[in-house]
């Protein structure tokens, strides 16, 4: 079973996303920001990392430039879900290390077809 961190400050948010991915077959963990993200990340490397842009302690940037740098951490696929969506942001995030990009508000079968682009569902 695919496993994702879903890493958000909206509980709402992390929420719909952790019953869009279960509905895909993933174990879900949460976290409400970056740092909290990291240490997770360094207890158990997830496959899939759901990441939003704006939060306090460490922002999805940030979270992103730290986790690529980890022992392990160019494994994880990073989809940025923001609404952040000037061309230039999205370069920025391409930069940190997303592998894809996807603007709020967002539904599942937006999520499941970025997950198949990504190969990591079918």
């Amino acid at each position: 079973m695919n496993t994702a961190l879903i890493v958000d400050d909206s509980r709402t948010v992390r929420r719909f996303a952790r019953n869009a991915l279960e509905s895909l077959g993933f174990n879900c963990q949460e976290a409400e920001n970056g740092l909290v993200a990291l240490a997770a990340c360094r207890a158990e490397m997830p496959d899939l990392v759901l990441l939003d842009w704006e939060m306090p302690v460490l922002d999805g940037l940030g979270f992103a430039v730290a986790l690529r740098a980890e022992p392990g951490g160019e494994t994880p696929k990073i989809l940025f879900c923001t609404t952040h969506s000037d061309l230039n942001d999205i370069e920025r995030a391409l930069a940190a290390g997303s592998d894809e990009y996807v603007m709020k508000p967002f539904d599942r079968e937006i999520i499941e077809l970025k997950l198949r682009d990504l190969g990591l569902v079918t």
